[in-house]
């Protein structure tokens, strides 16, 4: 072109420049990641071009920020494909094209085929967010092409003239407004292409310093990539989280493009749970770090990066939820992560055991939200066992299921050294142990899976194994008559029924007996607090143990010469049940303890 010339930009869409500001790009932020995107975009594209055709001016791509504060410059320079006026008319001024679009479609069928970043067009023009003028120099890696200045100070009028530049590449200029002073600043610009630009693969530089990582980790070949780097690479993108447990390396090219590393993170508390840690990238371009729609719930505790190359860099909630891609990513994370697990399950049984503790709440969750989850896990679904190992359900189940009478034992961790469990482990009986708020759904959710498994909290229904059958005759039925009056009598009749069963042990003078279906719904709804305790016991039952020479004293005092003294007694034993119950609260303990000083000291004076 030989002299200046204006005009109005041509674009398919009314008030374009609203919809930009206030509904595609609502963070000002983002201005600075689509010209630095372009950027890279124009220099991806000259590294395909290299590969056919020769140029001037070297292989050695950057891209360049500077800023004056005197001025309020701000300015974004590539030495990429540059611009010819055609294309500068084409791609600035007609922003219903993209030149991204155009080039990838030129070189669809070549091999390495260029991964283009964004749609150049409407890209750009996130510059006028913090503008009052844009100016771009440009200059082609064609030869003969002269260079060409594009100017604008409303984003719909522009004009276009001729000027000398030396070098291929494009140079935009921003003069930034009055509210727009924080981009004049080296750090900020700096932690903005931390964020936004670490991984695209050429240098960025702020005033001179390296600003970006440029290496993306997850775009190499995972043979080629040693432990030690997948742990560098977690600690630089995690600092201060610590060694993750290990990671899944995504590589896929059909049906979709999909690239990325999740790592399993070392949970200290249940509520790390609700963290989300996924970055989520298009094209080695930082998108967003809420992968919630793409990342089934169960999965946010993982941490890491993917990258959906077809992803459009301006991705919306509403876009992640309505496209039929973003099922089929989630699917195949969700296989992947099971794979991964089978595998450590079937190679190295001891080490996913010890992983347990850290990855257990996600497995769990899956497996009561995901049926497909469900389906590929629910042969490796792990619990720690009252004989000090690990069972799968399904283990214990073919172990235990004739000498348990089809049941399944279960109990809190916490009650291992409860009477309940040694009463169990008396007899040679095995239980699976809770530890977790979400083991009562789970527990649910495999009966409902599992016609035939029904499970049994321990300290809700005394195991028919632990009752003595042969002492269940005419005269032990009289004397538990005997020992039942004896309790009916001494006890707060609300709430509490009596049992009389012949246990095989005479260590256990009685048990608390805690409803199963209560307990469970009560702890489906929330951890069991006080209050839930307290309705719980609205309904319980003292199993009396006839054989403990502790209730026969209760009962020989009660009928002799002494009856408050077997009264008092058999409140001792009631008081011993709930205190191994754990289910006293502190005002309840001061009581108990003040009953029981009260009658050894009327035991001893007598």
């Amino acid at each position: 072109m030989s002299a200046e010339e204006s005009g109005k930009i041509s674009v398919e869409t009314e008030n374009i420049f609203p919809i930009i500001k206030k509904w595609l790009y609502s963070e000002k932020d983002i201005f600075l990641r689509e010209l630095v995107s372009n950027a890279s975009d124009a220099i991806t594209k000259l590294k395909k071009i290299s590969l056919t055709e020769e140029f001037e001016g070297g292989n050695e791509y950057k891209i360049d920020l500077n800023f004056d504060v005197d001025t309020r410059i701000l300015s974004i320079e590539d030495n990429g494909v540059g611009m010819t006026t055609e294309e500068l008319k084409k791609y600035i001024n007609q922003i219903a094209f993209s030149g991204a679009t155009d080039f990838a479609k030129q070189y669809q069928n070549a091999e390495n085929k260029a991964e283009i970043i964004g749609h150049f067009g409407l890209g750009f023009y996130s510059s006028f967010m913090v503008s009052k003028k844009v100016t771009i120099e440009t200059k082609s890696y064609k030869k003969g092409q002269t260079a060409v200045l594009w100017s604008s100070e409303s984003g719909t009028d522009f004009t276009i003239s001729p000027i000398e530049k030396e070098s291929r590449g494009t140079k935009i200029s921003l003069y930034l407004d009055s509210e727009s002073g924080e981009y004049l600043d080296k750090w900020k610009l700096k932690e903005l292409i931390k964020k936004y630009c670490d991984f695209l693969p050429v240098g960025i530089y702020v005033q001179g310093e390296k600003a970006n990582r440029e290496k993306p980790l997850w775009s190499d070949e995972p043979a080629k990539i040693s432990q030690e780097e997948y742990k560098d690479f977690y600690s630089y993108l995690f600092p201060f989280s610590g060694e993750s447990l290990f990671h899944i390396h995504l590589n896929v090219d059909y049906p979709f493009r999909l690239q990325g590393i999740l790592y399993f993170p070392k949970l200290t508390h249940e509520l790390e749970a609700s963290k989300n840690g996924i970055k989520l990238f298009c094209n080695h371009v930082f998108v967003s770090d809420n992968a919630s729609e793409l990342i089934p719930q169960f999965l946010t505790i993982l941490k890491g990066t993917i990258d959906i190359p077809d992803l459009p860099l301006n991705v919306s909630r509403s876009y992640l939820q309505n496209d039929p891609l973003v099922k089929k990513i989630s699917n195949h994370i969700i296989k992947k992560v099971a794979d991964r697990l089978i595998e450590d399950f079937k190679k190295d049984r001891s080490k996913y055991e010890s992983n347990w503790d850290d990855i257990s709440l996600f497995v769990k969750y899956g497996v009561l939200t995901d049926e497909k989850f469900y389906d590929a896990m629910k042969d490796h679904l792990i619990f720690k066992n009252s004989e000090g190992g690990y069972s799968t359900t399904s283990e214990y189940w073919e172990k235990n299921k004739e000498k348990n009478q089809n049941k399944i034992f279960y109990a809190n961790e916490t009650e291992m050294g409860s009477v309940y469990m040694e009463l169990l482990k008396s007899q040679g009986l095995e239980a699976l142990l809770v530890d977790s708020k979400i083991d009562s759904h789970l527990i649910q959710h495999l009966e409902m899976k599992n016609p035939d498994w029904k499970f049994q909290r321990v300290d809700s229904e005394i195991a028919d194994q632990i009752v003595d059958k042969d002492l269940v005759n005419e005269e032990n039925k009289t004397e538990s008559d005997r020992i039942q009056n004896l309790f009916q009598s001494s006890l707060p009749k609300e709430g509490v029924e009596i049992k009389v069963e012949a246990l095989k042990s005479l260590e256990v003078p009685g048990v608390i007996l805690l409803p199963e279906f209560m307990r469970r719904m009560s702890e489906m709804n929330s951890m069991l607090n006080r209050e839930d305790m307290k309705n719980v016991l609205k309904s319980h039952t003292l199993m009396v143990n006839s054989k403990s020479p502790l209730v026969k004293s209760a009962l020989q005092a009660f009928e002799g010469v002494n009856s408050e003294k077997g009264k008092k007694l058999a409140r001792v034993i009631y008081d011993l049940a709930l205190l191994s119950a754990k289910v006293m609260d502190e005002k309840e303990v001061s009581e108990y303890t003040k009953r029981t000083t009260e009658f050894l000291q009327e035991i001893f004076s007598s």
